[in-house]
């Protein structure tokens, strides 16, 4: 398992693993907790969604990890309830100086569809501890 290259409070929360971040391309996995279900017992829309952004955040990061990247805006389709342990992969379809464009798929454990999103990002370059030379929190837009 990766780690994400800084420590992100929310996506430890939801329990999201980073299994590829590498060439324009990431794969997470995440297994609902009871408290991410909805009324109907199955991983509720918001937690999809920011798994969704994740991963597409994640492949846009892929080949600029000293970068974090903002989401601009985000399409966000849901085909059927997904269910168990879920796997999201992500894909970086261009890129600019400034701006990434990305999607991503979540499938469930029999490897069916669930959910896709397409997603635009903008890179921001982290602000380095002088000391430590290791990101700080907050990030800086020139």
């Amino acid at each position: 398992m990766l780690n994400f290259g800084v420590p992100i409070p929310f996506v430890s929360h939801l329990g999201f693993t980073l299994h590829r971040m590498a060439q324009g391309e990431s794969e997470l996995h995440y297994e609902a907790a009871p408290e991410h279900l909805n009324s109907f017992e199955v991983t509720h829309g918001g937690a999809t969604m920011t798994l969704l952004d994740v991963t597409m955040a994640t492949a846009a990061r892929s080949e600029t990890p000293d970068h974090g990247v903002v989401t601009i805006e985000m399409k966000t389709s849901f085909m059927q309830a997904a269910r168990g342990p879920l796997v999201a992969k992500g894909r970086l379809l261009h890129r600019t100086a400034s701006m990434a464009f990305t999607e991503a798929s979540v499938y469930d454990a029999q490897g069916r569809l669930c959910s896709h999103a397409t997603g635009t990002f903008k890179y921001v370059r982290r602000a380095l501890d002088p000391a430590t030379g290791q990101p700080l929190k907050s990030i800086s837009s020139d």
